[in-house]
């Protein structure tokens, strides 16, 4: 009887089709994503007064939009770190064997048998290196705009859980990152994949993303932590990748060098952020002092 109550999860990669182009339903997630970051961050910075800041040049002061190009730099560090994350940290020995590997890692293409190229987006983004390329560019950012690295980054950590959230609906659209199998009632068939009752993993995350997202929210409205101190972001990090953390245990591996390992990939890459986290609160709860 249970089995007719597991979820049968067939659906369409593509929203939309034209002839052989089509837009995924991933790429929406992405878009949806950012977009929700986008004007979250630019509210946080319309309320804390700092969209607009003065510049000297020369002998002539002006006011110039510091928020406008945060976009950007938060696009190609997510997008950049994401991807050489996936390509280094779960598929070296592909990636990096070839100089048509390492195309295929910079560039939406794949290499075809007979030396021809097609074009098939970015298959494989991690969230780790993602992460990473999101602090690099933030760094990047600061230092060229000459705005206080800590204020940008609990601004951005308020608004990072949506993002990761929508990121991972991406992720269930397209039946990839699956649940190990089980044979719990709310299990999903993905039909993409084989037969099998697998743990949504993918939805599981979407979940406790919105939820943290809510959680950085009260703190903000509600009890007022200030920005700049590190807080948003050390709790921010520490929510995602300590849930992250555990979640694994419900997931397939993704590469078959994980097979066997006390801790996966994605465990052993939680753990130093875990730290750099709590890190930043207790840092923060000294410069509140």
């Amino acid at each position: 009887m249970q089995q007719f109550l597991y979820i049968n999860w067939n659906p369409d990669l593509f929203a939309f089709q034209i002839g052989s182009w089509g837009l995924r339903w991933y790429s929406i997630c992405w878009f949806i994503g950012l977009a929700s970051a986008f004007f979250i961050v630019k509210w946080l910075y319309n309320h804390q007064n700092i969209t607009f800041q003065e510049r000297v040049y020369g002998k002539e002061k002006t006011k110039i939009n510091v928020f406008e190009p945060l976009f950007i730099y938060c696009f190609l560090g997510i997008l950049a770190g994401a991807r050489l994350g996936h390509c280094i940290f779960y598929q070296p020995e592909y990636f990096l064997t070839s100089f048509e590997h390492i195309i295929e890692m910079l560039l939406p293409i794949h290499h075809m048998p007979n030396g021809s190229w097609k074009y098939i987006g970015y298959e494989g983004l991690a969230s780790h290196g993602g992460t990473i390329g999101l602090m690099i560019a933030l760094w990047l950012y600061c230092r060229k705009y000459k705005v206080k690295l800590w204020t940008v980054l609990d601004n951005i950590a308020i608004a990072t859980p949506i993002t990761a959230c929508f990121i991972r609906l991406g992720n269930l659209m397209n039946s990839e990152i699956i649940g190990k199998v089980t044979d719990v009632p709310w299990a999903f068939i993905f039909h993409h994949v084989d037969q099998y009752p697998r743990h949504p993993g993918q939805l599981y995350e979407a979940i406790a993303y919105a939820f943290f997202f809510f959680v950085g929210l009260h703190f903000y409205c509600r009890t007022k932590k200030p920005v700049g101190t590190g807080f948003y972001f050390g709790l921010c990090i520490t929510l995602i990748f300590t849930f992250r953390f555990f979640i694994e245990y419900t997931k397939d591996i993704q590469v078959d060098f994980e097979a066997g390992m006390p801790f996966n990939m994605g465990q052993l890459l939680s753990i130093p952020f875990v730290i750099l986290g709590v890190y930043c609160m207790l840092r923060s709860r000294k410069k509140q002092a």
